[in-house]
């Protein structure tokens, strides 16, 4: 197989990942409209899982497979891509204003978060004992501050009840839910495999590491359910949404997705990594500082255009130390 033909395989796979997370959304919110869910709990529940489902697909495969660089390195680099490049675009297409809350609460989560990774990552360096392993313990560690994350979540949903029920969900037919559902499940599962398999197989031709594959282009890949959404939701002038979905989605990676990943398969982490989830962390923290320069509360164009300027520096970087 050539360079090409693996290239269209990996898109095959990506579009495969998208198109399965919308079905499987679809179907999961009419079928729990029909049997009296509310739309708080369906917001809450599946379609914010169902936007993470790419990663957790990705990840699952790549742990069980052995591709433990491409998991990583998946879940890394989506979250900086989140914030480097797709809140970066967004606020070019309109400056973000973001709510108080956001900047107080879901940041310093999305801060821990990263926070946690490098601890709980640096085995040698903490404990003087090897390998840097996400073990299962760690993993249920991470699971366990995600359930106190969606508590709060839940609490402030209550809180908003009357902007969250807003949304509505297209109620479908029975069968046609479940239909949704079957194909939706089955995309995931086929475009994980197909995506995973090609970028191992990208990374030994063009002579990459899977690590950097993996912080790349499955990382941007996986990220497109959240790149159409922010873009729409600015678009739209829905800015809490556009901010709200990469953060909350950045957390849901560490937390959620890592932390099931590692209780299914222990992660070892490579050294490499470390700078990384460094660079995860100051991309972070250096959208927090943004929302007090400028326009309080606001991700203004110059600095989305700095965040992209940033995510093509730090790509290039990875690309030319590999």
């Amino acid at each position: 197989m050539d360079l090409a033909l693996a290239l269209a395989f990996l898109g095959g796979g990506l579009a495969i990942l998208v198109f399965g997370a919308e079905y499987l959304v679809k179907g999961s919110a009419s079928l729990a409209t029909r049997i009296g869910v509310p739309p708080l709990a369906i917001g809450l529940t599946i379609v914010a899982f169902g936007t993470s489902t790419p990663e957790l697909t990705v990840n699952l495969y790549s742990a069980i497979t052995g591709a433990t660089d491409i998991a990583i390195g998946n879940v890394v680099g989506s979250n900086i891509a989140n914030i480097l490049l797709i809140l970066g675009v967004s606020s070019l297409v309109a400056p973000l204003v973001v709510k108080n809350s956001t900047v107080w609460k879901e940041m310093p989560f999305a801060l821990l978060a990263g926070g946690l990774l490098l601890v709980l990552g640096a085995d040698q360096i903490i404990s003087g004992a090897g390998p840097d392993m996400l073990t299962r313990g760690d993993g249920l560690a991470l699971m366990g501050v995600f359930a106190i994350f969606m508590y709060y979540v839940v609490g402030l949903a209550r809180a908003n009840r009357e902007a969250t029920n807003a949304e509505a969900v297209e109620e479908m037919p029975l069968a046609r839910s479940i239909v949704c559902i079957v194909m939706g499940l089955g995309a995931l599962v086929l475009g994980g495999k197909i995506l995973v398999d090609q970028a191992v197989f990208l990374a030994q031709l063009v002579g990459l590491s899977e690590a950097v594959i993996g912080l790349t282009v499955v990382a941007v890949g996986t990220s497109l359910p959240e790149l159409a959404t922010s873009v729409i939701a600015a678009i739209r002038g829905q800015y809490d949404i556009a901010v709200g979905n990469i953060i909350g989605s950045n957390i849901f990676n560490i937390f959620w997705i890592l932390g099931l990943t590692a209780v299914i398969a222990p992660l070892p982490i490579s050294q490499s990594f470390g700078g990384d989830i460094l660079v995860l962390l100051l991309t972070t923290l250096l959208l927090f500082l943004f929302m007090f320069t400028g326009r309080k509360f606001v991700l203004d164009r110059f600095e989305g255009a700095s965040f992209v300027i940033l995510y093509i520096a730090y790509v290039v970087f990875l690309l030319t130390q590999h």
